[in-house]
């Protein structure tokens, strides 16, 4: 069973669960259902993952099919390829997306182009699974955003869920693809509850956004962490001014004609996601926007982002980098 919302509306059945632990039954259920899925990665084993996402997975399936790896990106992705090409379906996690350039070869040139280069005769059922973004105190090279790099690349889609529901369903959508699909989780949302349907298939079809919360006065678009935040402000203005918060979800592909129906509707728009402003998610967002839906604006489009600098370390700078609610609400006021 599919949906095309993350709100958990219309299921028979739900529970209350963190984001790690939706991901974890998303793991659990398609590691159920196909003996062609395992997970690989480091630590993903015996120690349950380094931020506990993968948990006991191994006490019920055994070290073949959750496999701690050497640490060696460029090894353990490689193989996946191999593997996905010969017919299993590989789930790798990659402890930090800042360490996705160790492999970056593996990812850009065979990954991503093994389909086209055989003419469509090879498959490549590959799910990456990877961790961004800043608020632990864990420096630069733990720290960073980088998904707009991988949604960049013909050949990959890639998805960055905001809440519990959409990170189960959009999981197992990526597990169930004949093609790769990278799943970017925000660390900070790891132990934010959502309501997750239990007792039924679902997925959420890669390529699509959700209307988190309906709105007139403004259109907020969200991914990961943010979503959560403008969810938050959007019941704080309740009464001044009326928000819609999208979790845009997949970044490519993306679902251009959600955004477009609620510019229409709304008149304003403002971007949120937590990566560098310049050349990224909330570029391609404000120009299919602009391009389709100009004269549906009433005021210019804002952005709300990490400026153009790496993390830092001590906690009050990595504070003053990060986008939170605060700067959602000071673009809403630009714009409204």
């Amino acid at each position: 069973m599919s949906t095309d919302t993350a709100s958990g509306e219309g299921f028979s059945d739900t529970e209350t669960m963190t984001v790690r632990e939706a991901i974890r039954q998303a793991l659990r259920e398609e590691l159920e259902r196909d003996e062609d899925v395992y997970v690989m990665g480091e630590d993903v084993g015996r120690f349950g993952g380094v931020l506990g996402v993968t948990g006991d997975l191994v006490e019920q399936f055994g070290e073949k099919r959750v496999r701690d790896t050497p640490i060696s990106e460029a090894g353990f992705t490689g193989a996946a390829v191999g593997a996905a090409a010969t017919g299993t379906r590989p789930v790798v996690e990659i402890m930090f997306s800042d360490f996705m350039g160790v492999c970056s070869e593996q990812i850009l040139n065979q990954m991503a182009k093994n389909r086209y280069m055989f003419g469509g005769k090879t498959e490549m059922p590959v799910t990456i699974r990877t961790t961004e973004g800043g608020g632990m105190g864990a420096a630069s090279q733990h720290s960073g955003t980088i998904h707009t790099w991988f949604a960049h690349l013909p050949g990959i889609m890639a998805v960055a869920p905001g809440t519990a529901h959409a990170a189960k369903g959009l999981t197992k959508a990526a597990i169930r693809s004949n093609d790769p699909v990278i799943v970017f989780e925000n660390k900070q949302i790891y132990e934010q509850e959502g309501e997750v349907p239990v007792s039924e298939d679902y997925t959420i079809p890669l390529g699509t956004a959700s209307v988190e919360r309906e709105g007139e006065d403004v259109t907020v678009v969200a991914t990961q962490r943010m979503v959560g935040e403008s969810l938050q402000l959007a019941d704080e203005l309740e009464g001044e001014t009326s928000v819609e918060v999208i979790d845009l979800m997949s970044l490519y592909p993306m679902d251009t004609d959600t955004l477009l129906k609620s510019v229409e509707k709304t008149g304003r728009l403002v971007v949120a996601d937590e990566s560098p402003l310049s050349y990224g998610t909330h570029a391609e967002v404000v120009a299919r926007v602009q391009e389709e839906g100009f004269f549906s604006l009433d005021a210019p489009i804002q952005r709300v982002g990490v400026a153009d600098t790496h993390i830092p370390f001590s906690p009050a700078l990595e504070e003053e980098i990060l986008p939170h609610a605060d700067d959602v609400r000071a673009a809403i006021d630009r714009v409204v």
